[in-house]
């Protein structure tokens, strides 16, 4: 499974930065809130699109982009991620990446390599529960390698946390923040259900804005900077 989708983005898939945005199939977790389910599930159903016609793209896009975001799914999981990378830095291009943070491993490899500018790692809920998060099984220890390893990293970081009810709460906010306590920013974003994956999902109810910024007045408690997405 490899490059599925390939548009222009807008700033904030970049902060500061016009990006183009490239997304990957297949993902290690199957999130019933997931925003991308047909990547998730039926990756398959999504050509694939050749690397070397979309750096050929590229290279024709770098006179009015700063960079490449690359999203999924799971982008990490394909061995394709890193030659691929080498190719856009080659281009003067500058890399985000978006994660889940379950493959250690390959984020060092990448931030090794100076292969990304910024890295985006999802939070979903308390470690605990990620068990819950998908059909086969999840090493949630990778995680908190992932964040561990990112502390110290010459990277711009960012940790953004959906907020779904039933999996974030005043409670997790506070957890989560102890895990990634002192780091420079945290999105908080808020939960839209339209495209969920799972149907119960797409029924529930979101938090209401309000109370999306007092969650965000609880991270505020753990990390340099906090932002809101997705209300009013």
């Amino acid at each position: 499974m490899g490059i599925k989708g390939f548009q222009g983005t807008s700033l904030l898939d970049y902060p500061g930065r016009i990006a183009s945005l490239v997304f990957w199939g297949g993902c290690n977790l199957t999130c019933p809130f997931c925003h991308n389910p047909v990547l998730v599930l039926e990756p398959d159903t999504c050509p694939d699109l050749d690397p070397a016609e979309l750096l050929a793209d590229l290279a024709e896009r770098r006179s009015f982009i700063d960079g490449v975001v690359v999203s999924g799914g799971e982008p990490t999981m394909n061995s394709g991620l890193l030659p691929f990378l080498k190719q856009v830095k080659a281009l003067g291009l500058a890399v985000k990446l978006d994660t889940n943070g379950l493959a250690p491993q390959i984020i060092a490899e990448l931030l090794a390599g100076q292969l990304i500018d910024y890295l985006a790692i999802d939070l979903k809920t308390i470690p605990a529960r990620y068990p819950e998060l998908h059909t086969g099984a999840v090493f949630v220890d990778k995680l908190v390698e992932t964040v561990r390893l990112c502390a110290g990293a010459a990277v711009e970081l960012e940790y953004r946390t959906t907020c779904v009810p039933g999996w974030v709460d005043e409670n997790v906010i506070a957890e989560l923040g102890e895990l990634i306590q002192g780091s420079p920013l945290w999105a908080l974003q808020q939960y839209h259900s339209e495209h969920a994956l799972c149907e119960r999902a797409r029924a529930q109810a979101p938090y209401s804005d309000e109370q999306v910024r007092a969650f965000a007045e609880i991270a505020g408690n753990h990390v340099k900077r906090v932002i809101v997405r997705g209300c009013r």
